[in-house]
């Protein structure tokens, strides 16, 4: 029954075809005087790629002066100024574009009194209006979750593991050894600790999906390995890497020192909140296939795991491809 509730599951992290590095984009607007606003903005990006997303202010406000780059980590900014006609307190910001693609945009606003706000601008919502926000616990946390749910590599190697272990203890084990690991490189590459590059980290992460494949096999031919004996081991080791690709989501935004502790916490909460759901769908499908006594033809059990293995190989391909491709 394990198999058939990661069919499902399989299909799930499988549906999105690639596997995309989304990063969100960031709105700043502190003001420095009354009605005069420092603007900094960071559009979201897919593969490094950004975004035709733009920020869109009301009527009552006028761009002051051009724009500046500025270079935030694995991303380019802009800043600019911007004065509005009785401020923006009541009105509308906005971000134009956001309604057709498949990220967020925070947006933190910074009075010259020191009060603060935070909105998440989603697909379904790209607007915002300004003095109806809330503290930027809830925007971190949906971050962190829309973050691993949306990363298909992320999951696919939670399926992985899944497909292997199969004693619940173990099981628990394993998931606390991948939350241990990712948790500790994320927040040494937020903190700027440490840092992994873009192209080889993504081949490494393909990488270990591609692992686990043949060890799924062993445990469909009975045999044993390193791997199926302690999962938790392997888990902990690839942990490290996905720990600086979940970090990419967070450490891009560019956002200020000050707040990077906050962020950190509640991301990597809101990580461990999308994949302990994901777990549990497996093991809740798993428990209904059990009480209903489906039962599935062999083949297509064996679906999920070929899933594994062939998404891992063709994301390591394709990844190893551009990594020598940006190295000429």
């Amino acid at each position: 029954m394990r198999r058939a509730a990661l069919l499902i599951a399989g299909l799930a992290a499988a549906a999105g075809g690639f596997a995309h590095e989304i990063h969100p984009g960031y709105l700043e607007l502190r003001e420095t005087a009354a009605g005069r606003y420092e603007v900094f903005w960071r559009p979201p990006a897919i593969d490094g790629t950004p975004l035709r997303i733009d920020p869109v202010f009301p009527d009552s406000c006028k761009a002051e002066g051009p724009n500046r780059a500025d270079r935030v980590p694995a991303a380019l900014g802009a800043r600019f100024s911007i004065s509005c006609d009785g401020g923006l307190d009541g009105k509308e910001v906005a971000a134009a574009g956001l309604e057709s693609s498949v990220t967020d945009v925070l947006l933190r606003v910074q009075r010259v009194k020191g009060a603060e706000e935070t909105h998440l601008l989603r697909p379904s919502a790209p607007s915002a209006r300004i003095g109806a926000g809330s503290p930027g616990a809830l925007a971190y946390l949906r971050l962190g979750i829309e973050h691993i749910l949306l990363g298909m590599d992320h999951l696919l190697f939670v399926l992985g593991l899944l497909l292997i272990v199969q004693d619940r203890w173990m099981l628990v084990k394993t998931v606390t050894a991948f939350t241990a690991a990712h948790s500790l490189t994320l927040a040494a590459a937020t903190l700027g600790l440490a840092h992994a590059p873009g192209a080889p980290l993504n081949a490494a992460i393909a990488l270990s999906i591609l692992f686990l494949g043949p060890e799924i096999a062993r445990t469909w031919r009975g045999e044993t390995s390193f791997t199926i004996r302690h999962p938790w081991v392997v888990a902990f080791a690839f942990g490290l890497l996905h720990g600086f690709g979940f970090a990419s989501g967070l450490a891009a935004m560019g956002l200020p020192k000050s707040e990077i502790p906050l962020a950190l916490f509640l991301f990597n909460v809101g990580v461990e909140v999308g994949q302990l759901a994901f777990v549990a769908l497996v093991l809740l499908l798993e428990r209904s296939f059990r009480i209903l006594a489906v039962r599935w033809p062999r083949w297509v059990e064996a679906l999920p795991g070929y899933a594994v293995g062939s998404l891992g190989a063709f994301w390591t391909i394709q990844r190893v491809a551009i990594l020598l491709g940006a190295g000429r």
